[in-house]
């Protein structure tokens, strides 16, 4: 209860820097109106009244802010579409992406991690302890060009293009969303995984010559026993952290990779809206992303003391 007290003055605090910051900045979002010869001066600046924009920002962030509280985030000044609508637009292509990337790279990371510190220094450990390396240290807009290089141009196996059209409704279709899902979510997943095995082996390292491992295996306890309910169980405390601060990235999408294979997620509305000063836009995803980050950390710890019912007495 006391963090979801402090959260709300945190999102609240964040909402204020970000608006401001947003409406100090030099963008116009106006500037299309401005080059264009065919729109008056007084057009323009109907427009702008029209659109709050001459009225000082602190003015504009109490209005934005009084909407907010009646789950209104306004309209965008670019589509003049509601905020809601364009950000529902843009999630389900950045969950079948950016999400399920995401799941697959914990899901891969959180065993083989825990294998290659049991079977330390042996052929598997060395092959999880490369890859993660090779998926840790190469950029991901540079592991997606080289993939679209290889399976989109040489072999032409899969297409290189997101299509956002693209309607599931028979074997066919689901296979043509497979198939251009396949790259970005290697590319993505690659990357998490990488990032969640050297944790889970380094944690699993630590744990193994403990004393409470060495008890529970004089006790005549299968060794999957000892390590899945109890080393992993005490080694996951810091890899649930990654995890759960990683989650609401998922939201915000990875801008880097959607923009390299053109898919309209949430990233690319938020790029999009930075550079054309659309503040509204701006300011509910990044609101949204706060809300998931203070969200997901709360849940974060409630998980530590499960894993560790100790810590409910701190």
């Amino acid at each position: 209860m006391r963090r979801l007290i402090i959260a709300i003055p945190t999102l609240i605090a964040i909402t204020f820097v970000v608006f401001a910051l947003l409406s100090l900045a030099p963008t116009d979002p106006l500037a299309q109106f401005a080059a264009d010869p065919r729109v008056p001066p007084e057009v323009r600046e109907r427009i702008r009244d029209a659109l709050g924009l001459n009225d000082p920002w602190p003015l504009r962030y109490v209005k934005w802010l009084t909407a907010l509280f009646r789950g209104d985030f306004g309209v965008s000044f670019m589509s003049h579409s509601p905020v809601s609508d364009l950000i529902l637009q843009r999630l389900p292509n950045t969950l079948a992406v950016v999400g399920v990337a995401y799941f697959l790279g914990v899901l891969i990371g959180v065993p083989a991690g825990l294998l290659s510190a049991v079977k330390r220094y042996s052929v598997f450990d060395y092959a999880a302890t490369f890859v993660a390396f090779v998926g840790f240290s190469l950029p991901t807009f540079f592991v997606g060009l080289m993939l679209i290089l290889v399976f989109s141009i040489q072999l032409r196996w899969l297409p290189f293009i997101y299509d956002s059209t693209l309607r599931v409704t028979d074997l066919v279709s689901l296979g043509e969303q497979l198939r251009q899902s396949i790259m970005p979510i290697v590319v993505l997943g690659l990357a998490n995984a990488a990032i969640i095995v050297r944790y889970t082996r380094t944690e699993m390292l630590e744990q193994l010559p403990l004393d409470y491992v060495r008890t529970a295996r004089s006790k005549g306890l299968r060794e999957t026993v000892v390590l899945w309910g109890h080393v992993l169980r005490n080694g996951l405390i810091p890899v649930v952290t990654l995890v759960a601060i990683g989650i609401p990235t998922i939201f915000g999408g990875e801008i880097v990779t959607e923009q390299i294979f053109r898919v309209p997620g949430v990233g690319e509305l938020l790029v999009t809206a930075i550079g054309n000063g659309d503040t509204p836009v701006v300011t509910a995803v990044l609101f949204i992303f706060a809300v998931l980050v203070v969200l997901f950390n709360l849940i974060a710890d409630v998980l530590y003391t499960v894993l560790d019912p100790r810590l409910r007495l701190a």
